[in-house]
């Protein structure tokens, strides 16, 4: 890894390595994994580079392994994180619950492909619903950032980790196959000194004899208790909801037509909103960056601006956009347009609904 000189330079690199190499230059010491399409690069990528800087890589011999070994690293203090894609992502669920109910902050990789079930290996965003809603049992949420550049691959998992051990969650990045696989100039961020990363004195390091024992533990048996503490983490959740909503905003000052997409699908959905620009259509685009929180505040925004219709652009059968129906809470018609299986709609695809909402706002529907 390169010194804080070299770490500006810009360089040409694939996603999943990005994820990888800006991991380890955010003070990430340990990873705990297992090969899945299409993510095994980033796995990969750390077997080969993280013994070099004194961390800790290993391939355990499950997804299930693996996440509750991330659980292990992070209660000891360590900047730790696993990756995978759909299938194992949903393996992991149960030590992320853990994780969250000890409040114990790591990172979860997600690069995306098509489901249910072995699905394909090609690019999708049908978890979207399991990202924001429901990755492990009980009460609790997680900030999930969602990168459309190999760069954001980059910036992201740097704030990741960050938000992870500022509010002690996990934290996961949503990404998809195809910004994993797809190579893109970047500038990487500066290497941190683990040393001089923020104390934890919650964690389970040895006291020294120097302060009472720590314990990080998700189990309570006093009901009372449990309540209380899930009241307190969702005091932190409030806070982040209002503190790190994240987005893109695209053409929306003047927008009555405005597109909400993700991921790869903003990429998509960019050119299409351009296109229609060209031919006189207000249009604009809000590009999500984190999903949860999900940036409603922006939503707020380009309605006062004037916005009517909304459109979801997904690479799924329709999740985002029931957040967007209740960000918008009545105030402005919602559409979808997705395409699933791993098969991406075009900008002329997009374009055409964007057009048939505008032919359907002059007639007055």
């Amino acid at each position: 890894m390169a010194d804080n000189t070299q770490a500006q330079e810009r360089v040409l690199m694939k996603g999943n390595e990005v994820l990888a190499e800006a991991a380890m230059r955010a003070g990430c010491r340990f990873f705990f994994g297992y090969p899945i399409t299409p993510q095994t690069e980033l796995a990969a990528y750390m077997a080969k580079k993280l013994p070099l800087i004194g961390g800790t890589f290993l391939q355990a011999e499950s997804e299930i392994a693996a996440i509750n070994m991330v659980y292990g690293a992070a209660a000891a203090g360590a900047r730790v994180m696993t990756s995978s894609s759909s299938p194992g992502v949903s393996l992991k669920g149960e030590g992320v619950s853990y994780m969250a109910g000890a409040d114990v902050p790591g990172v979860i990789v997600n690069v995306e492909r098509g489901g249910p079930g072995l699905g394909g290996i090609q690019p999708s965003q049908s978890d979207y619903f399991q990202a924001t809603r429901a990755l492990g049992h009980g009460d609790f949420y997680m900030p999930v950032l969602a990168p459309s550049t190999v760069q954001e691959m980059a910036d992201l998992i740097y704030l990741a980790f960050d938000l992870a051990d500022e509010y002690r969650t996990p934290a996961m990045i949503l990404a998809d196959g195809m910004i994993g696989q797809m190579m893109e100039p970047v500038t990487l961020p500066p290497e941190r000194d683990p040393k001089t990363l923020p104390a934890k004195p919650w964690a389970t390091s040895g006291h020294k004899g120097e302060r009472a024992h720590n314990v990080v533990n998700s189990l309570y048996l006093s009901p009372e208790k449990l309540e209380q503490t899930n009241f307190e983490r969702f005091e932190r959740y409030a806070e982040i909801k209002e503190k790190h909503q994240r987005q893109e905003l695209m053409f929306c000052d003047d927008a009555e037509i405005v597109v909400v997409a993700f991921g790869a699908a903003s990429r998509i959905a960019r050119t299409a909103v351009r296109d229609a620009r060209a031919k006189g259509i207000k249009v604009g685009l809000l590009r999500p960056i984190t999903l949860w929180p999900f940036p409603t505040k922006a939503i707020d925004q380009v309605i006062a601006n004037g916005a009517k219709r909304f459109l979801s652009v997904e690479l799924n059968m329709g999740q985002m956009v029931e957040d967007v129906r209740l960000a918008a809470n009545g105030r402005a018609e919602v559409s979808f347009y997705g395409r699933t299986g791993g098969v991406l709609p075009t900008p002329e695809e997009v374009l055409v609904q964007i057009e048939k909402l505008a032919e359907d706002m002059e007639r007055g529907e």
